[in-house]
């Protein structure tokens, strides 16, 4: 699109990609293009070359979405490979893990994602090692975190952690100057 707050979505890409571990939110309705947006910041940043891994943080259980998060080591729980499994935290490596839809995660994994923006470094499901997080995150949200944060439904020091650089998607009512493109 053209339209003045497309071209401020655009400027903002820009100035979160300059900043390549930095982490960013973005906002907006559904149907907005966040995950479009999320692509463009890891294309224009430093981590371009490594993978862009994304994950609905709606779409899964606590407990797979902390396995898929974090990876396990073999025998964690009943039906665990027998190799273990990496997380995609290892799986992005490098590069950007977007973690779609961050409103709907329980409470309790909150805390662990914390823990790893803070520390950079995370623990595999039944593992005792800590190992290096060298990835940028970019989560998104439709809901509304800060009244999340006030009715105790989201954490107030991981909105902090991921609300550092914010770009929020407008709707295309709110662009309709771009719908003839």
């Amino acid at each position: 699109g053209l339209s003045p707050p497309i071209c401020d979505v655009q400027l903002r890409i820009d100035q979160v990609s300059h900043a390549p571990d930095t982490t960013v939110l973005v906002t907006g309705q559904s149907g907005t293009g966040k995950e479009l947006v999320a692509r463009c910041v890891h294309e224009r940043s430093s981590r371009c070359h490594g993978p862009f891994v994304a994950i609905n943080c709606a779409a899964l259980t606590e407990a797979l979405l902390e396995a898929e998060l974090f990876g396990y080591e073999p025998g964690a729980f009943t039906g665990a490979a027998k190799d273990g499994k990496d997380g995609l935290f290892a799986v992005a490596s490098g590069g950007t893990l977007f973690l779609d839809e961050i409103g709907e995660m329980e409470l309790t994994l909150q805390a662990k994602l914390l823990r790893v923006l803070q520390e950079r470094t995370f623990r595999r499901v039944g593992g005792v090692q800590d190992i290096p997080a060298d990835v940028r995150i970019i989560a998104s949200t439709n809901r509304d975190l800060r009244t999340m944060v006030q009715a105790s439904k989201f954490r107030e020091d991981l909105f902090y952690r991921l609300n550092v650089m914010t770009v929020t998607v407008p709707t295309l009512s709110e662009r309709s100057a771009d719908i003839p493109l």
